[in-house]
């Protein structure tokens, strides 16, 4: 999974009212990431009010669903760098049945 340089601020007084609190650089590049998959989908949505070739919608939305996965693997990696190590050393070993249902979704 790539770095991107991103420091991991889930510390004491991560979570605020079930949130994460996130370096503002990770923030950054999943709102761009998250900008231009919107761009994607809407593109899509123009390609069938055109009725574009089936196969060449296909491929957008492969290359959305391919975007939309990296962006799951940054916030994942977030999470496990950050809010799940400090559970686990603050003694709260549940989280890492939460991290497996999350990870079974994702699969």
């Amino acid at each position: 999974m790539p770095n991107n340089n991103t420091s991991y601020v889930c510390q004491s007084g991560c979570e605020v009212e079930g949130a994460t609190l996130r370096d503002e650089r990770l923030k950054e590049n999943l709102m761009t990431r998250l900008n231009r998959i919107e761009g994607q989908v809407r593109g899509i949505k123009g390609m069938i009010e055109k009725d574009s070739y089936c196969d060449d919608v296909l491929n957008q939305i492969s290359a959305a669903q391919a975007a939309l996965d990296s962006v799951s693997k940054l916030v994942l990696e977030n999470h496990i760098k950050g809010c799940l190590v400090e559970k686990i050393q603050a003694g709260d070993d549940k989280i890492v049945d939460e991290l497996l249902v999350t990870i079974g979704k994702l699969l």
